[in-house]
């Protein structure tokens, strides 16, 4: 099924100035892994075939084992990650299916004693970002592959 909307071309300002914002958030306080499984997450978790191709396409090209990869949907129940990624995957995912009560005392306090203020404040960016970029390429039902080339992701090998 084709793009419904090329958003780029339909919308070219609001496309450059949410660009900048993106781009900001890969000079943030957190770290690249941390990043590409925050991405790959909220990706999982909003049904994004393209964000979710994407991801973890970079995230391979970054360096991520591929087991990491393949249980990050089962996260809680692994060894594979340690206690600063588990709390920024409770942050992703509490933000990306806000519960409706809010973000509790118990996961904030939980997070907080993995991430400083600077880090949750930078990582909570991240996942509006994530999220935004989800919800724009679910909408449009942009093709997931269709821009490797141009984005160097065709290095992954996973064609």
């Amino acid at each position: 099924m084709p793009q419904r909307v090329n958003f780029i071309q339909q919308s070219p300002e609001l496309f450059k100035k949410f660009m900048e914002f993106v781009t900001a958030t890969k000079e943030s306080a957190i770290e690249e892994p941390i990043r590409n499984l925050v991405n790959v997450r909220a990706a999982q978790m909003n049904g994004c075939s393209f964000c979710l191709d994407m991801h973890l396409k970079q995230a391979k090209i970054a360096g991520e084992r591929e087991l990491r990869l393949y249980h990050l949907a089962a996260w809680r129940d692994s060894t594979l990650f340690i206690p600063r990624e588990r709390a920024a995957l409770a942050w992703t995912e509490v933000l990306t299916k806000i519960p409706e009560l809010g973000v509790s005392e118990d996961t904030y306090e939980r997070v907080r004693t993995q991430l400083s203020e600077k880090e949750i404040s930078d990582l909570t960016f991240l996942v509006m970002s994530a999220n935004s970029w989800n919800r724009i390429n679910v909408a449009f039902k942009t093709v997931p592959g269709s821009s490797d080339t141009n984005l160097g992701l065709d290095k992954a090998g996973l064609n």
